[in-house]
């Protein structure tokens, strides 16, 4: 039997990188915002860039998320800092989206970005920020999903915040804080 490869995670030194830049320009506040809520949230490609303006309460911090995968929705929160940041980019929004577009996030052009763009994006930043190791978008989900489980150490709430069908599809993530207490 094969044995599936373990996800790669961001260390906690490249978190703070990834999520710590000032950025000069509106794009440079979109992808900031974009990458943080990978990190924070847990989103996956698709859902970042599926998010909707309406999707979004800017007094509770909640956020729905359509799935890419099932159809399924859930919710996530957003933390005070990630929601001020967001809070920002709403105010550059208006002067780049066409104005029959409801994306969150948007490209130059106006409308929603794709999602080979936003994995250029993410490694551009992960460069820029000085990580030398090959970072994408799903690797930020990953960190998530294990940063979450070690420190709660709660398989069943993991689960949920990913948005997994099946618990089984979580338990990946128990390999990785298991091979980092054999180590130790």
């Amino acid at each position: 039997m094969t044995q599936k490869r373990l996800p790669s995670c961001l260390t906690q030194q490249e978190v703070i990188a990834l999520t710590s830049w000032d950025p000069t320009d509106p794009v440079e506040l979109r992808n900031l915002c974009m990458i943080r809520l990978m990190l924070n949230a847990g989103l996956r490609s698709q859902e970042v860039l599926g998010v909707k303006v309406a999707d979004l309460d800017l007094d509770t911090g909640r956020l729905l998320v359509a799935r890419a995968k099932g159809g399924r929705q859930r919710m996530v929160w957003l933390n005070d800092d990630d929601l001020a940041l967001v809070r920002e980019w709403l105010q550059h929004r208006h002067r780049i989206a066409n104005p029959n577009c409801d994306n969150l996030f948007v490209a130059r052009h106006g409308w929603g970005m794709q999602a080979r763009n936003l994995r250029k994006m993410v490694k551009s930043v992960a460069v820029q920020v000085g990580i030398v190791r090959d970072v994408h978008p799903h690797m930020l989900r990953h960190t998530f999903a294990t940063d979450l489980l070690r420190a709660t150490k709660n398989l069943r709430l993991t689960q949920k915040a990913l948005g997994h069908a099946h618990i089984a599809t979580t338990t990946i993530y128990t390999h990785i804080v298991d091979e980092e207490l054999e180590e130790a």
